[in-house]
């Protein structure tokens, strides 16, 4: 009986499949990594119903254009107490109201009802504070038959 032996170096059949194994391996382990980064780190966008979302596309972009045309330019900051202050240049301030609704950009914490009141320096402050972190507030100001609507990062 002869035994058969491998020189050191040569490619036999055990190495090949454990190279196979090895790279393949690799690749899995990266490929759910990648994946469970993506699933874990978007929250995402949906749209109920994308059909009626195009329908209704230019009468967004018209309404993105008239609101161009007050020259509001709104800007969205949080105070040292943790309440989000909404100043709005360009309008004289008067008959104007804010209303807004803070949302956690990866899901992880509920939304944020804000109701605002006005301050003595002319900004619009939240009643209550928001919690630490990083926000995206949705917020709505209005003067009679004008709208404003706007999204800005809090941190």
């Amino acid at each position: 009986m002869t035994s058969k032996t491998s020189a050191p170096g040569e490619l036999t059949g055990r190495k090949v499949a454990a190279i196979f194994v090895v790279f393949f391996g690799i690749v899995m382990a990266v490929n759910f990594l990648m994946a469970s980064f993506a699933s874990s780190t978007f929250g995402g966008v949906v749209v109920p119903n994308s059909y009626v979302a195009s329908q209704k596309y230019n009468g967004w972009l018209a309404a993105a254009r008239e609101q161009q045309k007050l020259g509001w330019t709104p800007v969205v900051s949080r105070r040292a107490d943790g309440r989000v202050a909404v100043q709005v240049a360009g309008t004289a301030g008067e008959g104007l109201g804010v209303i807004a609704r803070a949302r956690h950009p990866l899901g992880r914490a509920p939304d944020q009802s804000l109701d605002f009141a006005l301050a003595a320096d002319g900004s619009f402050v939240s009643a209550q504070p928001l919690p630490a972190g990083r926000w995206l507030v949705r917020f709505e100001v209005r003067q009679g038959d004008k709208v404003y609507r706007d999204e800005q990062e809090v941190r």
